[in-house]
């Protein structure tokens, strides 16, 4: 993936959603982008949950034991200390700046619960769904420190930490070939730009959660609000401006499934017999 695309065209915000405010696990107050009835799902990429707040009141009871089945769930903290425990005997401490890449597969269950009383917590949780020759894979816990998250310059004014993908040359620590992803926190100073080049025929969304920020050149470029997701078409090459302040945001692809999606609550898989299995399962204690 070069930046350097100048035959590539230029990708440009096909439609824009705001993020809804809602609650989950045992009450805590986020923002949903993706999952909501504005944007329900944008293949393979099932949820998009930010959660942002200094309010320990919005946050303390945190997400006790939930099971899951047939999709990944990536966890990346930006503030705060987050603590993730399983059924399968795995158990870590996300600080500000790491990743938790789960992959629930046949089934877990597990609990992720705030490591602080005060303070600020504030970071995202993405869903991404597994092919139904993955669903019930064995589960998996990969965690990563924030110095495994690697950051280059590519541009000046313009700090990028690769979570997965490339950039440069230097690569993410996550790979997961099923959905090739990229998943890039982008850090640009007042006036700063920048293009990225997506792998052909990813679905792609860019996500401005501090500042805004512009996307795409010409006629079809269009400015990102903060806790505004843009959908990207048209082209591979993202264009990104600064405005007058700075700003911050994720970008984040991946290669589309295209198989039938069944969803119910924690569940997702590709048939309704496959989701009534998976409440039995669970129910009897397979997972």
């Amino acid at each position: 993936m070069s930046t350097q695309a100048t035959a590539s065209r230029n990708a440009h915000p096909s439609r824009l959603v705001r993020g809804q405010p809602a609650s989950d696990g045992a009450g805590v107050r986020l923002t949903r982008v993706i999952g909501s009835p504005m944007l329900p799902d944008l293949d393979p990429f099932l949820l998009l949950d930010e959660f942002g707040t200094d309010k320990p009141e919005d946050y303390l009871a945190g997400f006790p034991d939930h099971p899951h089945r047939g999709f990944e769930t990536v966890t990346y903290m930006l503030d705060g200390r987050m603590r993730h425990k399983d059924n399968h005997g795995n158990e870590g401490v996300l600080v500000p700046g790491s990743v938790q890449w789960m992959t629930a597969g046949r089934g877990l269950v597990h609990s992720e619960m705030p490591e602080q009383e005060e303070g600020r917590m504030r970071g995202f949780q993405l869903w991404v769904n597994l092919p139904a020759r993955e669903k019930m894979t064995a589960p998996r816990y990969q965690e990563f420190a924030p110095e495994r998250i690697p950051s280059v310059a590519p541009a000046p004014g313009v700090g990028v930490k690769v979570i997965a993908g490339e950039v440069d040359g230097v690569a993410g620590p996550i790979a997961q070939p099923a959905t090739d992803p990229v998943y890039l926190d982008i850090a640009l100073e007042s006036g700063a730009t920048w293009a990225y080049e997506l792998p052909a025929g990813h679905s792609a969304f860019a996500y401005a959660f501090e500042g805004s920020v512009r996307l795409g050149e010409g006629e079809d470029a269009r400015e990102l609000p903060g806790q505004t997701l843009a959908v990207l078409g048209g082209g591979e090459r993202v264009v990104l401006e600064a405005g007058d302040a700075p700003s911050r945001l994720i970008l984040v692809a991946g290669r589309p499934l295209r198989e039938p999606v069944v969803r119910h609550g924690p569940f997702v898989m590709n048939s309704r017999q496959e989701i009534m299995q998976a409440f039995i399962d669970f129910q009897e204690g397979r997972f």
